[in-house]
């Protein structure tokens, strides 16, 4: 017995309980051994490690060899993209010069270009087509060549698309006031879309005397560090002054544009039409469509024939070829012996011998890309019926009955279609009488004004020596002056226009104060006024669905799975091509089905962009920018105004609608856009990689287009939802512990029931909901989490899905000069006073 007692010891073990002493591990250092790690895993491997890509650790100085490596390539890219610049395998310096001060001749300044520097250049006169005041330079000494081209600033759609593609810019300052207005409203402009390298020139300087010349020089770059705090200004008077700005353009940094690297571009040199259609006939060929012959300098990335090309202003075209022609500026043109060092010498590119024209490559139709736009909409894929013709007639009542008034019996329609409604006599007869009634009253005061003049003047006692017929003509003088021009002040002034801006000035205000608040109606039901709107509990957090019910217009539209990752995607096999013109080559493009309406904007005088595009840029999309309201404009813009949008290269006009900027997946709609916080304009337009810089401009009724906001291109999304919002107002009546009778809300018992699952909150943030409808004028018994006070109000939020309107259309009309504008209104004060 013993003996068997002894061996059930020996078999139970002793069990560790819960309050058994646990050591501290040893800390061993920052990360585990590898047996430490092979004992958890026990044989097991992780899938991560065998899919994920094994990366090799550098060393110190190996990774400090990578990145000094990196820094040189770099760094030699930009020098070698500097040298090919104006040299012999670039295209030449295009550099545009702008005036920013009435005063400031920028044809002076060409003038100046062009006939003094060093010597051995040779200049060629118009090359930009339709420009006059352009001109090519050869600098064989600094082995260089610029063209350079004078813009005036009276026509803004001229001016930005040819800074868009200029490599530097010459401003022009006035050496007292350095720019102006109209010069500071340029350059918000110019720095909104994007600024390309430039340089600062001033003359007039020997004019001044030599011991203010520091003093003024000081006061003008103090004026220029405003917006160009590293800009150097240039004095250019004299030979010496031009010769060390041309070496400055020649050797500046040049700033990188985003939208214009990654795309090739160029502006034309030389032009011409030849009509499809017999150019005999009566209009000449002026009216159909053509092939426009285009030659320039490409620019900027690699030029393919199977591309599409968009002109600035005009539209989207397609290429039959692209030809080499022999260049019209070469830089290893030799100056000859008879030249005097110090003279420019003038050469006529004409003389010089053409090499043959050479074809580079022609289109094949097959592979060249499509010029649709839009989506083909099949009317069937919708589920549909045919309609019975009980409904026919009735669309067609409906159609007929929209109007209805009261008509005597045995009345025809056609009979009925002369009847003037009653109301409406009541209203004419009341504005007339309200008129009236106003022109008596303005004629009492007049009378009575008159009474008091005659008055105060019996009544003062006459000091001067000056007889009262003397001071009645003086006085009647001043009156016909002052009549004269009180007449000229209302003749310039558009009342209509001022009526609507009033208008538009009080519900912006309303909107401020009251946001997003609507009257319930009286004569309408509200589930009925209402029925698309929809409460939601958290307008972070409920879902809603971007694909249900959508407009008619998204049928007509293009949509990525992801955008950005097709942005991507397009821009590396962009950079990888290998076929196509190369930059610098000067070429000349073959682009068909063009109208004779770019060939007359040429002839004009306006300078003619080409711009190769990426592909699906010319599809149609939802475009969404992100834009800041300009300081400059005042006025209130409301959401679905027409407004004239420049995006990168392209401008167009459409009426978008804006929204908040937010990370959310729902983004509530604004009606007015904001001045103190970036706001999303949302649009239908063409498809557009970022970046790309955005000006908004809104047009006047006489021409012209004022600066309404600048930002950049946000993305291409047509799922973003923009929910617009409308809050419903009630007045607590009578006001419990926790409850309150709330009425003004709704005027019926069956709008209470309809919208009481929705959320109601108040001003002073308690939170409720309907529990029940008291009678039947409207009066609801709401619960909410907290007492009221008896000045709160009763809010209830209302979210509807909107959608911008198609209002799509390319084609901008030129704007009228700001300046002249401004210039008049000064003119007449100036007369009035």
């Amino acid at each position: 017995m013993v003996k068997m007692a002894a061996d059930g010891e020996k078999q139970q073990g002793h069990r560790a309980g819960i309050f058994k002493q646990k050591n501290k591990v040893h800390k061993h250092g920052k990360h585990r051994t590898k047996g430490e790690i092979e004992r958890e895993n026990k044989g097991r491997v992780s899938v991560t490690a065998l899919t994920k890509k094994q990366r090799k650790e550098l060393k110190k100085m190996d990774r400090r060899h990578k990145a000094n490596q990196l820094r040189r390539n770099k760094k030699d890219m930009i020098l070698t993209e500097k040298r090919r610049l104006g040299s012999r395998d670039g295209p030449p310096h295009l550099v545009v010069v702008v005036s920013l001060h009435a005063g400031a001749d920028a044809s002076a300044v060409t003038k100046l270009l062009r006939q003094e520097g060093s010597g051995g250049v040779v200049q060629q006169e118009g090359c930009i087509s339709g420009v006059s005041d352009s001109f090519g330079l050869i600098l064989p000494r600094f082995k260089l060549r610029f063209i350079f081209l004078s813009q005036s600033t009276a026509d803004m759609h001229s001016l930005l698309d040819v800074v868009k593609i200029a490599d530097s810019l010459v401003f022009v300052l006035d050496p007292a006031e350095g720019w102006d207005s109209y010069g500071e409203y340029c350059l918000s402009c110019l720095f909104a879309q994007g600024l390309p390298s430039h340089a600062l020139v001033c003359q007039g300087v020997s004019d001044i005397p030599v011991k203010k010349r520091v003093e003024s020089r000081r006061a003008l770059s103090k004026i220029a560090e405003v917006r160009f705090p590293d800009a150097r200004l240039f004095p250019l008077d004299s030979e010496q002054d031009a010769t060390l700005l041309l070496r400055h353009l020649g050797s500046q940094r040049q700033r990188k544009l985003g939208f214009r690297s990654r795309r090739s571009h160029l502006i034309a040199q030389n032009v011409t039409f030849s009509p499809d259609g017999p150019a005999d006939g009566a209009d000449g060929g002026r009216t159909g469509l053509g092939t426009l012959c285009v030659s320039g300098y490409v620019r900027g990335h690699l030029l393919g024939v199977h591309r599409l090309v968009h002109i600035s202003g005009h539209g989207d075209f397609q290429l039959s070829q692209i030809d080499a022609p022999s260049d019209p500026l070469p830089l290893n043109l030799t100056t000859p012996r008879a030249a005097k060092p110090g003279k420019i010498q003038e050469v006529d590119m004409q003389e010089v011998t053409e090499a043959p024209v050479r074809i580079l490559m022609k289109a094949d139709p097959s592979v060249r890309e499509s010029l649709q736009s839009e989506a083909e909409v099949d009317p069937m894929d919708g589920e549909q019926t045919w309609p019975t013709e009980a409904e026919l007639l009735e669309a067609e009542e409906a159609r007929k009955g929209k109007r209805t008034m009261k008509v005597p019996k045995g009345t025809s329609d056609y009979q009925a279609t002369w009847i003037v409604d009653n109301e409406e006599e009541e209203e004419d007869d009341l504005d007339g009488e309200s008129s009236d009634d106003d022109d008596d009253d303005e004629g009492m005061m007049d009378e009575a004004m008159d009474k008091d003049d005659e008055e105060n003047d019996s009544q003062e006692p006459d000091s001067s020596g000056v007889s009262e017929d003397e001071e009645e003509e003086e006085e009647e003088v001043c009156s016909t002056e002052r009549a004269g021009a009180d007449q000229r002040y209302d003749e310039n002034m558009d009342q209509a226009g001022e009526e609507e801006g009033l208008k538009l000035y009080r519900e912006a205000r309303s909107h401020e104060m009251f946001p997003d608040e609507v009257d319930t109606p009286l004569d309408t039901p509200a589930r009925i006024r209402f029925q698309r709107y929809r409460g939601l509990k958290s307008f972070r957090t409920s879902p809603w669905d971007p694909m249900e019910n959508l407009p008619h217009d998204y049928s007509r539209i293009f949509q990525f799975q992801s955008f950005e990752r097709t942005r991507r995607r397009i821009l590396a096999e962009a950079a990888a091509e290998e076929e196509g013109a190369l930059g610098g080559w000067y070429v000349t493009l073959h682009i068909i089905n063009v109208p004779f309406s770019v060939m007359e904007s040429v002839q004009s005088g306006k300078p003619l962009v080409v711009v190769s595009l990426l592909p699906h840029e010319q599809k149609m999309s939802v475009m969404h920018l992100l834009v800041q309201r300009h300081p400059s404009n005042t006025k209130p813009i409301k959401s679905k105004e027409e407004l004239v949008f420049h995006c990168g290269f392209r401008r167009f006009r459409a009426s978008p609608i804006f929204s908040q900027h937010t990370s959310a997946d729902k983004h509530k709609m604004e009606r007015f856009l904001r001045p103190d916080a970036p706001t999303v304009v949302s649009v239908y337009a063409p498809i557009t990689f970022p970046p790309a810089g955005v000006l908004l401009f809104k047009q006047r009724k006489d021409g012209v287009q004022d600066l309404v906001a600048t930002g950049s291109l946000l993305s291409c999304d047509p799922q973003r939802v923009v929910l617009k919002r409308i809050v419903l107002s009630g007045h607590p009546f009578k006001i419990n512990r926790r409850s309150a009778v709330v009425r003004y809300m709704f005027f019926n018992r069956e709008d209470i029931m309809w919208f009481k699952p929705v959320e109601l909150r108040t001003k002073w943030g308690r939170r409720g909901h309907i529990k029940e409808a008291l009678g039947t004028h409207g009066h609801m018994k709401c619960v909410f989490d907290n007492q009221l006070r008896s000045q709160d109000t009763v809010l209830m939020n209302l979210y509807k899905r909107v959608y911008p309107h198609w209002t799509y259309d390319p084609y901008v009309p030129s704007p009228s000069p700001w300046f002249k504008s401004e210039v008049t209104v000064d003119m007449e004060d100036l007369e009035m006073e």
